[in-house]
């Protein structure tokens, strides 16, 4: 099989580890950074349910769901960094657009909670 009819048959399973890449590379860029971000004031905001924030969370964090999140954006200042999780990573990455979108500058996305423990 040539590398042309490779890509051709594999690109989705190809892009899919890519994606995965990229988002275990951020997480980890972002857990280096946490020490920095914290001292700088940061706003940890878990974007999880009530539920799984009562199941267990990171110190400091603040329970925004994600779908309350648009409605709730005064609790967060704009002037400095916010980190935001849930407990995969999926719904904190939304919750980063939204807040980048609504003109907050600094947001990084740490994927799960546990990553804000170490």
């Amino acid at each position: 099989m040539n590398a042309s009819a490779f890509f051709q048959q594999y690109w989705p399973i190809l892009l899919l580890a890519l994606w995965f890449g990229y988002k275990w590379w951020n997480a980890r860029r972002v857990v280096a950074m946490l020490p920095q971000l914290k001292a700088s004031g940061a706003t940890l905001v878990d974007v999880r349910s009530p539920e799984e924030f009562a199941a267990g969370n990171a110190p400091g964090s603040v329970n925004i769901p994600l779908n309350d999140l648009g409605s709730r954006l005064k609790e967060i200042p704009p002037t400095a960094p916010v980190v935001v999780c849930c407990a995969s990573g999926t719904r904190s990455g939304m919750a980063r657009l939204m807040l980048k979108k609504n003109g907050y500058a600094q947001v990084f996305n740490i994927g799960k909670w546990t990553n804000l423990l170490r």
